[in-house]
């Protein structure tokens, strides 16, 4: 009995040993010598990958036009952001910057947004490294102000503006925003009626609330500008006129050569902002400003000398559509954009952890701060993370090309609504991140040259223009009972959705005892059961989210309905977008060829789906998909594959490809003790 009762204190013992080494963040530290292998730089690497082969299996034939542009502003340091400048001088040094990418650094934008969608993105991201305003600020003239003339309107439109645009000639702004009507398109109140009479459109600003706000490039640099207003025609039925619904119109609002407002145009500046304070915002009111005919942009509506009115879309509800269909490419970028800005938090925050020593055991030497299971919980995942928005991202650009291409109705439908709940889930992730980055990095990380406070205020208004999050998210729940109702009519899902048709009732079925309490790590990391999980859960929200709207609507109308289960369609859409990311990172990692790479990727995809199955284990609790001892399996798993991360973290990481002085923002005439600073922290 002695023995055994020994025997039971060893095992108890060596339990809680075990329990207090998974602070350090080794599975188990308890054998003989093995505590010596987490100290900085002493950690066994068992996946000796390249960073540069992973850096070529992410970027493709782009990697080099982001190093082409690194390469500018190395050479350039005169145009690299430092953290103190004031407002004006922001402004203007970020218009020079787009300035040298374009006619000194040779990048078309234009010619990429048209011709190669997934190399124009490639510039953005890479141009938003050098400093958020100039990717947001060549996004704007680019992307929206370029891409409105050259998608909405037609070859006259080309003809005569497509040269001008793209050489920096023809700055411009994208005037959709008003000052009571952000996300409501349909609402907005800016007027183009026509005046037969000398063959032009007259653009009105109502009132203070149709003035048009928040405009990039308004404010300072802006000639001309994509304006959204009601079309209104004459009508000897309605004294007030036709209305034909939203089109888009190139208004002149400056001079081209004196550079001076226009007659009846009138401009503000919206001041200084949270963050973005390159961009120079500004605010628009047309009183009375005649265009000519030809200025609407007219591929889905045009009118003719005499005023009649025509289009390939019958009502105004298709052309309103079809309008905001060509204009995805913004939340696009945005997406792409908002990923570019984790890979550096994440990048800074990993560099500084693997370098930052603190405490350790007795008398032994401190150890790295990423050694310690918290700071590796707080980072690892987040790190998983990247790779997979990075991997979603580049298979929402090339949905977009095709789209581009093709011209398909299924296709568009489905980028918008992918679109859409990209671009929400990304950036409400980054902004997330952001902080925690920040407070990973202690002291340290609250110092300006270290960027973080930067990126955060720069970053924060993703998560609202181009759509905001919780509108965008709502479409994308809106989608999906839409085809969901389409299924149980015999109709079909659109290409993204597919899974829920193949298998909404074997995910609706209840669950398998047996697969429920399985635990193994081979089960738990086979992608087939990760997949499933995700999808399960996706089909159970949505299923539920039908029952509750159709009881709901019984007695309080649509709209109440909708209101009344809104929290539980944003969850919904979210474990949608999910479901979405992971087998795309699926996929990519069985198509990669390298070994190495593949198996480091593979990591990194467990981890990302384990975190969040155990982020949302109560969901699997509750209806006992997820068995007790399996969910703690999944934590102890999630926490181990952690800790395999953080042995290659730092090759991970290099392979984003972020070069050295876009990690840390100069400080102008302080250079030299910035550049102490720096070595001190270990950037």
């Amino acid at each position: 009995m002695e023995n055994q009762g020994a025997s039971e204190g060893r095992e108890n013992a060596e339990r809680r040993i075990e329990r207090l080494s998974s602070h350090l963040g080794a599975r188990a530290l308890i054998k003989e010598n093995q505590l010596a292998m987490v100290s900085c730089a002493k950690v066994m690497v068992k996946f000796p990958v390249s960073s540069v082969v992973l850096a070529d299996y992410m970027k493709g034939d782009h990697k080099c036009i982001e190093e082409k542009i690194f390469q500018y502003f190395r050479d350039h340091p005169e145009l690299q952001t430092p953290v103190e400048i004031p407002k004006d001088e922001h402004r203007e040094l970020t218009m020079r910057q787009l300035k040298g990418l374009v006619r000194d650094a040779g990048i078309r934008p234009l010619k990429y947004l048209l011709e190669d969608p997934a190399q124009y993105f490639a510039v953005t991201e890479a141009a938003g490294a050098i400093d958020l305003s100039l990717g947001i600020k060549l996004g704007v003239q680019f992307s929206l102000w370029g891409g409105s003339v050259m998608n909405l309107g037609t070859q006259r439109h080309r003809d005569k503006y497509y040269a001008a645009i793209d050489n920096l000639d023809y700055t411009g702004c994208f005037a959709m925003t008003e000052l009571h009507h952000g996300s409501n398109v349909q609402g907005i109140q800016t007027t183009a009626k026509f005046d037969p009479n000398t063959d032009e459109f007259v653009i009105n600003t109502p009132n203070e609330g149709a003035t048009k706000w928040w405009i990039g490039n308004a404010a300072v640099h802006g000639k001309f500008a994509s304006v959204f207003a009601r079309l209104i025609l004459p009508s000897e039925e309605c004294a007030h006129g036709l209305d034909m619904g939203v089109h888009a119109f190139i208004v002149p609002i400056r001079d081209i050569e004196s550079h001076k407002p226009l007659p009846g145009v009138e401009i503000r500046d919206c001041g200084y902002k949270v963050g973005l304070n390159g961009v120079d915002n500004g605010a628009l009111r047309f009183h009375s400003v005649r265009i000519p005919r030809e200025n609407l942009l007219n591929r889905f509506g045009d009118v003719s000398r005499d005023g009649q009115y025509t289009s390939s879309l019958p009502t105004i509800n298709k052309r309103f559509a079809a309008t905001l269909g060509e204009l995805v490419g913004g939340r696009v970028g945005l997406a792409c954009g908002s990923v570019g800005v984790l890979k550096m938090a994440v990048t800074i925050a990993v560099r500084y952890s693997l370098l930052r020593q603190q405490f350790g055991p007795p008398k032994q030497p401190e150890i790295s701060i990423l050694d310690y299971q918290s700071q590796q919980h707080k980072l690892m995942p987040m790190l998983a993370s990247a790779y997979a928005f990075h991997f979603a991202t580049v298979y929402l650009v090339g949905k977009y090309a095709d789209m581009k291409k093709s011209l398909d109705e299924q296709v568009i439908a489905d980028v918008h609504a992918l679109s859409a709940g990209l671009k929400a889930y990304v950036t409400s992730y980054t902004a997330k991140s952001l902080s925690v980055c920040r407070e990973a990095c202690g002291g340290h990380g609250y110092a300006a040259v270290n960027r973080f406070g930067i990126l955060r205020n720069d970053h924060d208004i993703f998560q609202t223009f181009e759509g905001d999050n919780t509108v965008l998210l709502q479409q994308v729940a809106a989608d999906l009972l839409k085809q969901y109702k389409e299924k149980f009519q015999g109709g079909t899902f659109n290409v993204t959705w597919n899974y829920l048709r193949d298998t909404m009732s074997t995910y609706l079925s209840e669950a398998n005892p047996v697969i429920a309490r399985r635990e193994g790590e081979d089960h738990l990391r086979d992608p087939k059961f990760q997949l499933d999980a995700f999808r399960y859960r996706t089909s159970r929200l949505l299923h539920s989210a039908a029952v509750r709207l159709r009881k709901h609507s019984k007695t309080l109308g649509s709209f109440e309905a909708w209101n009344r289960c809104l929290n539980h369609l944003l969850i919904l859409a979210e474990s949608h977008i999910e479901s979405v990311i992971l087998a795309r990172f699926i996929e990519i990692v069985n198509s990669c060829k390298d070994r190495n790479a593949r198996a480091v990727l593979k990591l990194l995809c467990d981890l990302y789906a384990l975190e969040r199955i155990w982020k949302d284990i109560g969901s699997y609790r509750n209806v006992d998909y997820v068995a007790p001892n399996k969910a703690k399996a999944i934590l102890r798993l999630t926490e181990y594959l952690s800790f395999e991360v953080r042995s290659v973290a730092r090759e991970l990481v290099d392979a984003f490809g972020i070069p050295d002085f876009v990690l840390r923002a100069p400080i102008g005439m302080q250079s030299g003790q910035y550049t102490e600073y720096t070595q001190f922290v270990g950037f």
